[in-house]
């Protein structure tokens, strides 16, 4: 998937949500509701959804319990034995009504959902409401009872979630350029965990719902509710132990060791070079805990590198200092991996781990354009694409280049 048009790609999704979404709300207002405590249960428990939806750069469904209160109505053919009429128009208004009310305390401070997040709610919603509602209403799946109904709405919300992944993966290229690939690998890892419990929630629900009535929403959602729970306080965990290898990256400004906010500026560059080049989540996290402590083991020198800057130190103290860090960040108890990149850092490039070719060229680029002044930033893209015969990986320079081609520095990619 080029990056050219991927602009228009995401101003293409955004506007045929819009026009579902007013087309269905239209519909709606013209023909009046159908079902209107069925609507209201559903709207209420969409909207109680987004309420207590969280947010996150890596949030993957930020409102499990809304997304599956969503599908569920679309996927809903009886609603206490008795057959409902709401239709295809009524299941989008009804979700886009709640969805907006529900962010509105969100919105408010700031927090609210994106248009991304947004369009794909209408557009996966409404796959699944194509795909069910119109055979449903014709009678096609009147014979499909037991087993064979339950299956056949765990693989109408299987596939739409394989749709959402391939629809957010999209969005995120078009929005960030990061390469299509390797996000649509992510999100479909992540389909796996949150999406899952999203998928057999909303098929429960409908099955439940057809069977008992409204009743079925209370008790079905509790447990989606406890795993929303689970993850936060995962997530927290994540963020505390994120928050800890900071503090200890400090240390190094602190000791005077480094210029502040050095290894921050090389484990953000560092990760956008990493997305360019395909890394996978848990790669990138690794990358990033990794930049963070690069310096560290400056912390066990007697004599200070001036400024910090140990890019164009002798290959044998570089080794030492590498080798010193990752010994370092075994006794913090951080992960193997994250000390293996440290100290690998000034090994050969052909024998590095590629987090290790990314914090190496990104660790010089910085120091390099930090002292060269105004024009020091295309002169350390030119110094490091110079030594990539022996120093730098080849392929990581190239990716740092166009990283900073699309930044606001302009750079010019080499061909």
């Amino acid at each position: 998937m080029s990056g050219c048009g991927a602009p228009h790609l995401r101003t293409l999704v955004h506007a045929s949500a819009a026009l579902l979404a007013t087309g269905s709300l239209a519909v709606t207002l013209y023909n009046g509701l159908e079902e209107r405590r069925v609507a209201l249960a559903f709207g209420v428990l969409v909207t109680v959804g987004e309420l207590t939806r969280r947010g996150g750069a890596r949030i993957r469904e930020p409102a499990p319990l809304g997304a599956a209160a969503a599908l569920s109505y679309a996927l809903l053919g009886e609603a206490g034995g008795r057959a409902t009429h709401h239709g295809l128009a009524q299941v989008l208004a009804v979700v886009l009504a709640a969805s907006l009310l529900g962010s509105v305390p969100h919105v408010a401070r700031g927090q609210g959902p994106t248009l991304d997040h947004l369009a794909r709610r209408m557009l996966t919603v409404g796959f699944v409401a194509v795909c069910f509602q119109p055979p449903y209403n014709r009678g096609m799946f009147d014979d499909w009872g037991g087993p064979a109904y339950a299956l056949l709405l765990l693989a109408l919300l299987s596939l739409t979630a394989l749709c959402d992944a391939v629809l957010a993966a999209a969005l995120a290229h078009s929005r960030t350029g990061w390469p299509f690939g390797p996000v649509l690998r992510d999100e479909l890892r992540a389909v796996c965990g949150i999406g899952s419990a999203v998928i057999a929630t909303g098929a429960v629900m409908a099955l439940a719902v057809a069977v008992v009535g409204l009743w079925a929403l209370p008790v079905f959602s509790v447990p989606l509710l406890l795993a929303q729970m689970s993850f936060r306080r995962y997530a927290a965990v994540r963020a505390t132990y994120g928050q800890t290898i900071a503090s200890l990256a400090r240390a190094t400004e602190v000791a005077g060791c480094t210029p502040c906010g050095h290894a921050r500026r090389v484990a953000a560059l560092g990760q956008a070079v990493g997305r360019d080049l395909g890394l996978t989540e848990p790669e990138l996290a690794v990358l990033e805990y990794a930049a963070l402590m690069h310096d560290i083991g400056q912390l066990s020198l007697v004599d200070p590198v001036p400024a910090g800057a140990t890019a164009d130190l002798p290959a044998a103290e570089q080794r030492r200092i590498a080798l010193l860090g990752g010994a370092v960040v075994r006794q913090t108890g951080v992960d193997e991996a994250v000390a293996v990149v440290v100290e690998r850092q000034a090994d050969p490039y052909a024998e590095q781990p590629l987090a290790a070719r990314i914090v190496r060229a990104v660790n010089a680029y910085e120091e390099k354009s930090r002292e060269g002044g105004p024009g020091g930033p295309l002169t350390a893209l030119e110094e490091l694409r110079l030594a990539t015969a022996g120093k730098y990986a080849p392929e990581v320079v190239e990716s740092l280049a166009r990283v900073l081609a699309r930044s606001s520095l302009s750079l010019p990619v080499a061909g």
